[in-house]
């Protein structure tokens, strides 16, 4: 009402619905409306309308061509014409927004270290800002850490003191980290750590989980929580509109579960051996994902549950790709709704998709899961492929499940697979719509493969991984508790490493008295495996 004007709006968490938001939309009336959206876990919807992978993407369906589809309960329209930003001048970590000197000091002193920094609004001048930085006096015989405050004005561009001028924010810090500041007395000002960055050594994951677990006390304004690390996250993904013009052709469009989560069409799968006088016979909902560091090679593939006229779409995309591991981690069926069509035979029958037949040759339930070993070949050549098929049926819907260990133990079985079949394609991973739980799933293996090639003393990065996860597949890690469910199945994992290698070192010693105890510094998290015992 303060800011506002007939059709202004924004998105907001909700009170009455946790893990929902509302859309609050100031009318021309001049009252204010409240629209609950519904977050799944697979997806956003006006509780039953149309669905999305994003906020960002449902807000612009709805100020777009459709606009003016929302109603009131009376009828009246609702109209979503000027969104009212949040004045946050940047999403970096680094950023306190309202904090107080007095705060300021406190955070840095009890959770930073020399060089910590943040950067917080001015109180003493509105619109501009303050840069807090951890110093010691290198002068004084006790090296007491003090806090620098160092004043960022804005008059359309940032800068120091009259000092060279910066477009945003990012650009001042990033300036004054490579080039140190000079006080007036003398001293040398560095920025080193931004306190609250989200890169974190792998070993020290558990202080991070116990620091994004805390209860925000109502005195403390900083940034803190799981939910504050990943609402930065959501705020980012209006950068991350890409263009999805295939998945909207008219002739693909009955081809999509939800017709508005649609893949990019940078990054979408292109099937290649089509009738291409057939318009869209190329489509199918799905897009490649490749791990960080990994060049050009194809990971994996995620996409949506197979619809019953996009099954032979997708045993030709699993063939085309050479994919020898399937992970599904739905059910057909929950809770009466219809999440995927089943796209295989039953055990020991077989039966043609398209220009394949897929034969079930085995299934056997482990805990938590099925694994069905699946027989694929074209009918007019004689070599079969084995495709292995990892259903998850222990994952709630609505939710995610209540510890991570049998989510690493399915992973791990998992990726035995995918390495026993050397030249194997990439990984195909889905749920219902393809971004939720199959977002989850994808983020936690790519991390805890990095910690297993590089080993406990690796650096790590959950939002900055989903982020790179985000820009391949829209929506990708749907809801905080998914999130959260990220940070727990890692911690479980690197639990486990740092606890073998602690019984390995205490382990007993073979060859007699005088055998000694061999002290493992640098090793890849293979190594570490074949070290322990724990690869054939």
């Amino acid at each position: 009402m303060s800011r506002g004007q007939h059709g202004s709006f924004l998105a907001r968490p909700s009170q009455s619905c946790p893990g929902g938001f509302t859309l609050s939309v100031r009318w021309v009336g001049g009252g204010v409306t409240h629209i609950k959206i519904q977050s799944t876990g697979d997806y956003y919807d006006l509780y039953g309308g149309e669905k999305f992978a994003t906020l960002a993407e449902l807000v612009q369906h709805y100020t777009g061509q459709h606009g003016g589809l929302l109603r009131e309960r009376g009828g009246a329209p609702v109209e979503l014409r000027h969104p009212l930003g949040c004045q946050d001048p940047t999403s970096e970590r680094w950023y306190h927004g309202h904090l107080s000197g007095k705060e300021a000091e406190k955070l840095l002193t009890e959770k930073g270290r020399p060089g910590s920094f943040l950067v917080r609004e001015s109180q003493s001048k509105p619109g501009d800002f303050v840069l807090s930085v951890l110093t010691q006096l290198l002068d004084k015989a006790d090296c007491q850490p003090r806090v620098t405050h160092i004043r960022i004005h804005f008059q359309g561009k940032y800068d120091v003191g009259g000092g060279e001028q910066f477009d945003t924010l990012g650009d001042l810090v990033e300036h004054y980290r490579k080039s140190p500041m000079v006080e007036r007395s003398g001293a040398m000002v560095h920025l080193g750590q931004p306190l609250k960055a989200t890169r974190i050594k792998a070993a020290s994951i558990e202080s991070r989980v116990q620091e994004l677990n805390k209860v925000m006390d109502a005195s403390e304004k900083a940034k803190q929580g799981f939910w504050e690390e990943f609402e930065l996250l959501q705020q980012q993904e209006c950068q991350l509109l890409h263009p999805r013009r295939e998945g909207q052709r008219l002739e693909n469009k009955p081809k999509n579960r939800y017709k508005n989560i649609l893949p990019f069409d940078t990054t979408r799968v292109v099937l290649r051996d089509v009738d291409k006088n057939v318009p869209g016979a190329d489509y199918i909902n799905a897009n490649y994902i490749r791990k960080p560091g990994h060049g050009l090679g194809k990971l994996y593939i995620a996409t949506q549950g197979c619809l019953q006229t996009t099954v032979a779409a997708f045993w030709a995309m699993v063939h085309q790709e050479n994919t020898r591991v399937i992970v599904m981690t739905t059910r057909e069926v929950e809770r009466g709704r219809n999440k995927c069509f089943r796209y295989w035979p039953e055990l020991h029958g077989s039966q043609g998709y398209g220009h394949l037949r897929v034969r079930n040759v085995a299934e056997h339930w482990a805990q938590g899961y099925c694994v069905r070993e699946l027989q694929v070949w074209q009918p007019n050549q004689e070599s079969q492929r084995v495709v292995k098929h990892y259903q998850y049926c222990s994952w709630p819907d609505h939710g995610v499940p209540a510890e991570p260990a049998g989510v690493l133990g399915f992973l791990d079985e998992v990726n035995r697979a995918q390495n026993s079949m050397p030249g194997a394609g990439p990984v195909v991973v889905h749920c219902s719509a393809g971004i939720g739980r199959t977002g989850t799933i994808i983020v936690i293996d790519i991390l805890v493969d990095i910690v297993r090639r590089q080993g406990l003393d690796c650096d790590i990065d959950v939002p900055k991984t989903i982020q790179l996860v985000r820009r391949q597949r829209s929506g990708m890690v749907q809801t905080e508790a998914q999130y959260k469910f990220v940070y727990l199945a890692l911690q479980r994992y690197i639990q486990g490493q740092q606890l073998r290698l602690r019984e390995q070192e205490a382990g007993p010693v073979r060859g007699g008295a005088s055998a000694g105890i061999t002290m493992v510094t640098k090793a890849s998290g293979r190594e570490y495996e074949n070290l322990l015992g724990l690869r054939p």
